[in-house]
């Protein structure tokens, strides 16, 4: 499966309806790596497919990022769902949405959504990145001294106590190419 831009704004949209319809930057970036790396545990593959890479404030997905910074030309996909980024912010552009209205997210995805926040919506920013970069909670997060490095999904597989990563990881990057190729005939 490719990025999906809607699929990750409907990510985002889920954690901002949660914290009253708007959520911090930094915040819901750590909160939308949890959220893959939830599901690596549970389901053996993320909810959003994308490079990951340990950041000076914690492990993030790169290109949602990017996309919560205004880096990618948007078609729709994401302004449709959420609102640019506003004083450290990102929110929802129609404060009437519900979870019923993220139709990318599975019913399954939603539930390891919801997990994620209940364990830790809490936690204010700060609080969550320190969380986040702590190895003993996130050992496949590495120091970037001030850079950014990349995490496998193999790293992020064997942190989570999944069998063969290498296998799994490389499984899931062939059927994310084979999706690839299929999607542009």
């Amino acid at each position: 499966m490719p990025y999906s831009p809607r699929k990750a704004a409907q990510t985002i949209a889920f954690f901002a309806m949660q914290e009253g319809h708007a959520i911090n930057v930094l915040k819901v970036i750590k909160l939308v790596y949890l959220a893959d790396r939830e599901s690596v545990r549970a389901r053996g593959y993320p909810i959003q497919q994308e490079a990951r890479v340990s950041m000076p404030y914690g492990p993030v997905n790169s290109v949602t990022l990017g996309w919560v910074n205004g880096s990618y030309r948007d078609n729709g996909d994401w302004s449709s769902v959420l609102n640019d980024r506003s004083n450290h912010r990102v929110g929802l552009c129609n404060a009437q949405m519900t979870t019923h209205d993220l139709d990318e997210l599975s019913a399954r995805e939603l539930e390891i959504l919801q997990d994620v926040w209940d364990e830790f919506g809490h936690m204010d920013r700060f609080d969550l990145a320190d969380w986040t970069h702590d190895p003993n909670n996130v050992p496949e997060w590495e120091n970037p001294n001030g850079s950014s490095l990349p995490i496998p999904l193999e790293r992020m597989m064997t942190a989570v106590g999944l069998d063969k990563p290498i296998e799994r990881a490389r499984e899931q990057e062939s059927l994310n190419q084979a999706h690839n190729t299929l999607a542009s005939l």
